[in-house]
Parts: structure tokens; sequence; C-alpha cells
């Protein structure tokens, strides 16, 4: 759990470090890389929500 807390983490900080740039800079390749992220954040999330319940279940 505490790996992917992390995970998230860091790909966070990756997402809002692009989408700063994006909207700052109007750097478009940053808005590419924002967009990445936040598909790999969904997924991510969807499977913190799934061990999240897992945990609270035991």
């Amino acid at each position: 759990m505490k790996e992917l807390i992390e995970k998230i983490s860091t790909e966070f900080e990756a997402f809002n470090t692009d989408a700063a740039l994006q909207s700052e800079n109007g750097n478009k390749a940053a808005g590419t890389r924002a967009r990445k992220s936040s598909l790999a954040l969904e997924k991510l999330l969807k499977e913190f929500r799934k061990t999240s319940v897992a945990e609270s279940k035991k």
C-alpha cells in the first residue's frame, strides 16, 4: 500500500509540474506529458481504491 501511495505522489508531482508549464508558458509538449500523467494517475487511483476496500474488509 505504501508503494502505491508513493507512486501516486510521484505521478501527481509530474502532472502538476507539466500542467503548470502548459498553463503558464503555453508549452505544448508539457501538455501532452500532463495528459499522459493524468491517465496514469487514473489507473493508480483505481488500484488504490480497490486495495483500500480490500484492506478495510480484513
